[in-house]
């Protein structure tokens, strides 16, 4: 009788390690910046390469709190993933399209940074990626 309190104390335990650690792990609502998805764009093809394109609105200019929300994206080996970051407030792309110019070139100035993972699942956050002079 005792060794079973003791398995089912176990158990019970164990249970609610896994519980708090699946529902404190990091997410976007986590990272400073109040990152909102406003557009969304995934291709149809189920049996190829997945490409995800987003627009995301963001607060501040907090390019390393941008890079993990990039991180946190849906990615899919040989898929890409890309995230245009626009400020919160100001004008942003409410439709995403499949090919670039992935949204109309007159939010290309508004637009603060883009994340990107490639199919071989190298990221790049690139800042300022319409203006002339770029910094990575």
């Amino acid at each position: 009788m005792r060794l079973r309190t003791i398995i089912i104390g176990l158990c019970v335990i164990t249970g609610l390690y896994f519980l708090f650690d699946s529902l404190s792990q990091p997410n976007p609502n986590t990272l400073s910046g109040n990152f909102t998805e406003v557009a969304m764009y995934r291709n149809p093809n189920n049996t190829g390469p997945v490409v995800r394109i987003f627009a995301v609105t963001v607060e501040d200019t907090l390019w390393e709190e941008m890079r993990q929300y990039g991180e946190m994206m849906p990615y899919t080996k040989y898929g890409t993933t890309t995230v245009f970051f626009f400020r919160a407030g100001e004008a942003y792309p409410r439709e995403i399209r499949e090919s670039d110019p992935y949204f109309d070139q007159t939010f290309q100035s508004a637009c603060l940074g883009r994340y990107h993972k490639d199919a071989m699942a190298n990221a790049t956050l690139t800042r300022y990626p319409f203006s002339q002079e770029k910094d990575q």
